[in-house]
């Protein structure tokens, strides 16, 4: 259900039949969609914006990219279209995998570490995968730097693998967010991996630097972000950086700025940032109203991270970007 419709809307979109921001409530069953197909966000408006597919078109790449959807996911999507299950949990917390100092530890600094959230084997099976696609050798600094059609800065567009969809299936990771978010009818996205080489004289540390990816329209509603490292990461080796805390002090920081300030164009890196070391196999979330980016990397090794997020069908988003 809902995939002609999307398809439907896509090819109008590209058209220019469809005003920019129509639908705003069918966001996240859109994008719930492209998780129970394994497709990636960006992926999908390229090969719609680009091919222009028929119906039949759409769906048979579709399967060539990411193969037959599964019948179990499919069963569980269509049914928040017919009213017979309830996509919210129960009220009462019961912590699976957190401990009440992790949750201590979330509530008072927006994010958490969850170590060994899949084996090293797991993130070295993911780096060959990565490393294979953009055609490089994790081992050979000569061809670090290699162009590569889906290589954008340090991110790069490779979605489907099966080590990637293991990492993405992991139990703890399912269950540290399923504690977040009190709730097991979450759905996990098909996101893109990283790399990050050392900065050399001719390359240089493109971003993203610190920044927010929702609108900061106070309130701003909880929501979660993850990035899973595949290789141990010193704080110089380009590290996922944030500023700890933000998300209790936001609303005031945005009332502190002078009239007309812009609070993306602000010095966020004043305000605290701090980089995240870990290790292969650890993972850290994050609550999205704290600023996060990455850093330049100046050791001799590269980042290697997938992101990797969780999140239910009717979170709540702001209406008015800011």
């Amino acid at each position: 259900m809902h995939l002609k419709r999307y398809w439907y809307k896509s090819i109008l979109k590209r058209e220019g039949k469809l005003r920019p921001g129509s639908f705003p409530e069918e966001w996240k069953i859109d994008t719930t969609l492209l998780t129970v197909l394994g497709l990636g966000l960006e992926q999908a408006m390229i090969y719609v914006y680009r091919d222009k597919p028929s119906f039949e078109e759409f769906e048979n790449w579709i399967i060539t990219v990411s193969g037959v959807p599964d019948e179990e996911k499919v069963g569980q999507f269509n049914q928040l279209f017919t009213g017979k299950k309830d996509v919210k949990n129960g009220s009462r917390r019961r912590y699976e995998l957190l401990t009440k100092d992790d949750i201590d530890f979330w509530d008072k600094n927006g994010y958490i570490i969850i170590r060994e959230a899949v084996t090293k084997e797991s993130c070295d099976r993911a780096i060959e995968a990565l490393c294979n696609f953009i055609e490089i050798d994790r081992y050979n600094p000569a061809t670090w730097y290699n162009e590569h059609p889906a290589r954008q800065g340090i991110m790069v567009q490779f979605f489907q693998h099966p080590a990637l969809e293991e990492n993405r299936r992991a139990f703890k990771i399912r269950k540290a967010f399923e504690d977040l978010w009190n709730r097991r009818d979450i759905w996990v996205n098909t996101d893109r991996v990283g790399f990050n080489p050392p900065e050399t004289e001719s390359h240089k540390f493109r971003g993203p630097r610190l920044h927010w990816d929702v609108s900061i329209k106070q309130p701003i509603p909880f929501g979660t972000q993850g990035i899973l490292y595949l290789a141990d990461t010193t704080e110089n080796q380009g590290a996922f950086t944030l500023i700890p805390g933000f998300h209790n002090i936001i609303g005031d920081w945005m009332g502190s700025l002078p009239a007309g300030a812009n609070p993306r164009n602000e010095d966020l890196y004043a305000l605290g940032a701090k980089p995240i070391a870990a290790n292969a196999g650890d993972l850290v979330i994050w609550h999205h109203a704290l600023p996060h980016g990455s850093s330049p990397n100046t050791s001799a090794l590269p980042r290697f991270v997938q992101y990797i997020n969780y999140e239910p069908v009717d979170v709540k988003e702001n209406d008015i970007w800011i």
